[in-house]
Order: C-alpha cells, then structure tokens, then sequence
C-alpha cells in the first residue's frame, strides 16, 4: 500500500473544513451520442427559408445528397438532406394549411350543423360575410328554421313481371339557396370571396345542415397548384441541384 502525503491549504480565517476522498475505478466520460437529426415542420414556405439561410453549410446541404418529394394532393413538399447517411440525414417538411377559420366553418367537409347553433355561430363570425346586413338576417331564419318535406311514393306492377318503386322527397326551407363569404382558404393567404350552399337532411324530427362551396373547392385547386409552382421555382433558383420529385 502506497502512503501519499496530501497538503491543503486554508483561506485565511478557515480553522475546520471537511474533505472528501473518493476512489473510482474508471474515467468520468460523457457518453457518446450520434448527432441530433434535422426534423423541421412549418408552413409551404418552410423548405425555401431553410435553404436560404443553410445552402452555404456543407455539411448540412450537399445539394447532390438532397431531394425533394411533392405531394399536390397532401399539399406537402418534404426536402431530405444528407440522404445517403444515416447519422446524418434529416427533413424539413413544409405543408399547405387550410386556414383555422374556413376549416371550422365545415365547408366541403361533411360536418353536419343543428340550425340554431349554426346560426349562433354565424353571428359571431360576421366579420367573414360579404354582406354583413344578410349575417343578420340569415341569423335570425337560421334560429326560427323551418322546412317542409313533400314525399312522393309511386308503386307500379305489372303483369309481365315489371315493376316500378320510386320514393321521392323536397325540402323546401326558409333559408336562402346560397350566401357569400370572404375568408381565407389557406393559413397567410388573402380573403376568398367564395359562395356557400345549404343542404338541409331532415331524419324524423332532427334536422341537420351541411355547407357546401363548388366555388371554394375549385379556387383551393387553383391556388393549391399556383402556390407549390412557386415553391419549386424559387428552390430552383436557390438551390439548381437538388432532385425535386412530384409523386
């Protein structure tokens, strides 16, 4: 056993202190971890900020390592950095949003609404009317629906075996055919002014509507394609190498 001398020194005006000797069997290391992978999700834009401000780091884009995936229907563009290393490789995937507000209106959506909390709803968000003197009063039919429904049923057999058994229904309702909006479609775009039809469902007594906007699907569409065409160009122009790939 080996005897070591060990001398310690006090500041001034220190009589006692404590020391403690510990004894260990191997290195205090870190431990090595593999580098932090690149996940990036933000707006359509995401993808042209990132090489903005990175294709000048070699290490991060490379741009004959790199990709990108186009989905129109998804509304995504995904770019793939450093593809051909495992330890390395990462994505920055930029989506086309559609706006909060025109996603709670249900349009084109299948949601079904009860008239009055429709019309509840419709007078908090006046703002998105064109004409905001028919909110009103679009308010009001909505809070006092009502409707008929006028069924035809025709039964028809004849002897030669033939027959005939149609059930038909209208639904005729105080509310107007259509009304128009001026909302966003997609999260940073300008208002849309866009016409909104009604489609009345009437099962017993529950009475259920649902909006619809042929005008609404075919602008989305538009400016859908408008939208990631300018994407692709100005990654093109930043960035000429990288593979863009339209799925």
């Amino acid at each position: 056993m080996q005897t070591e001398k060990l001398q310690i020194n006090f500041a001034d005006g220190v009589q006692v202190a404590e020391v403690v000797i510990r004894e260990v069997n191997s290195v205090n290391e870190l431990p090595v971890k593999p580098p932090v992978k690149t996940s990036i999700s933000g707006t359509i834009g995401a993808l042209v900020e990132f090489l903005t401000q990175r294709r000048d780091q070699p290490d991060q884009v490379n741009q004959r390592r790199c990709h990108i995936m186009v989905d129109r229907e998804a509304m995504s563009m995904i770019l793939t950095i450093n593809e051909d290393d495992q330890y390395n490789t990462g994505e920055v995937i930029g989506k086309l949003v559609q706006h909060p507000k025109f996603v709670e209106f249900g349009i084109n959506s299948g949601k079904e609404w009860e008239p009055n909390e429709l019309g509840q709803f419709m007078k908090m968000n006046r703002a998105y009317f064109v004409d905001k003197a028919g909110n009103m009063k679009l308010v009001s039919e909505l809070k006092n629906f009502n409707a008929n429904v006028s069924s035809k049923v025709e039964k028809q057999r004849a002897e030669s075996g033939d027959f005939k058994d149609n059930y038909s229904g209208i639904v005729t309702s105080n509310l107007p055919e259509s009304f128009k909006l001026n909302i966003p479609l997609f999260k940073g775009n300008q208002p849309e002014e866009i016409e909104v039809e009604f489609y009345a469902s009437i099962n017993g007594r529950v009475v259920s509507l649902q909006l619809f906007s042929p005008g609404a699907s075919q602008a989305m569409d538009e400016i859908r394609d408008t939208i990631i065409d300018e994407q692709i160009m100005a990654v093109k122009v930043l960035a000429p190498f990288i593979a863009i790939i339209e799925q």
